[in-house]
């Protein structure tokens, strides 16, 4: 199977639903709510995973609370309870709460009945053979694929760049601090969930300021307004880059035009810097 133009195996697949789909999923409320519709709720931290799937960093701060539910626990929900359950995990920024406006072709009319006609939640039963038509939809989301085939010659200067170029990593943590530490040679870098700090000390120890876009091994980093590190990217010449969006497991280790990812990235408060490599 091919996503964003990248090969995916059999196992990243089943382990892409067990991500999209788990077995006990969170639903975030506020305590009133949970109260209203007699929730169980539990402060058990979600999985890295888990983390990117629902984005739990882009909740709503009144979502202090939450539910743990298996798919016949929601179900045995009283059915206005499901919707208002649903409509709030949209109000409270939840991430995967699809349309069934999106999804009725494919999936049936009867995830019209999950919750309020209007929105549903995954659960394995509706991956079952469809793994293959929904996993690339929903990973695909918002983000352009990988152009690494379209690459004529890869530099020798970047010894790692063109094993990394066009793959997934194996879950959720490594970040695009971690690809460009990886590509310019840092062993174990892609690996990891790569924190500012080291990736900081790594700049200022095999990077100096400036750099040109047409060559290979300019680093490029973007900065807020208290001047904190939000995302890097490095060259590798002929007008492309390699990065990787964020540390979600959705977001892939690729291969774009610097012009798209100088776009792409363009963000309000974020200035742009360039380094070079030194080594």
């Amino acid at each position: 199977m091919t996503v964003l133009g990248i090969e995916v195996s059999p196992a990243l697949l089943a382990h892409w639903v067990d991500w999209l789909a788990p077995e006990v999923q969170p639903f975030y409320v506020t305590r009133q709510q949970a109260k209203q519709w007699d929730l169980v709720t539990d402060d058990r931290e979600p999985t890295r995973e888990q983390r990117d799937t629902y984005r739990v960093y882009r909740l709503d701060s009144s979502a202090t609370h939450v539910a743990w539910l298996d798919e016949p626990t929601y179900a045995a929900l009283p059915t206005a309870t499901r919707a208002a359950l649903v409509r709030a995990q949209v109000r409270h920024n939840r991430g995967v709460v699809p349309t069934v406006r999106r999804w009725h072709t494919a999936l049936g009319p009867e995830i019209r009945q999950q919750a309020d006609g209007h929105r549903f939640v995954w659960w394995k039963p509706l991956l079952e053979d469809r793994a293959e038509l929904v996993l690339p939809q929903v990973v695909s989301e918002d983000i352009g694929p990988s152009r690494h085939t379209e690459v004529r010659e890869w530099p020798s200067t970047l010894p790692r760049v063109r094993e990394l170029a066009g793959t997934f990593a194996a879950g959720s943590g490594p970040n695009c601090f971690g690809t460009v530490m990886a590509a310019a040679g840092v062993e174990g870098a892609d690996q990891v969930w790569m924190m500012r700090e080291p990736f900081e000390e790594w700049l200022a120890g095999n990077t100096v300021p400036r750099g040109r876009d047409d060559v290979p091994g300019t680093v490029f980093v973007w900065r807020n307004l208290n001047g904190l590190v939000q995302h890097a990217a490095i060259t590798i010449g002929g007008g492309w880059m390699l990065h990787k969006p964020s540390q979600s497991w959705m977001t892939p280790r690729k291969i774009r035009t610097v012009a798209e990812v100088k776009r792409s990235t363009r963000t309000a408060g974020w200035r742009l810097e360039r380094r070079r490599l030194s080594l």
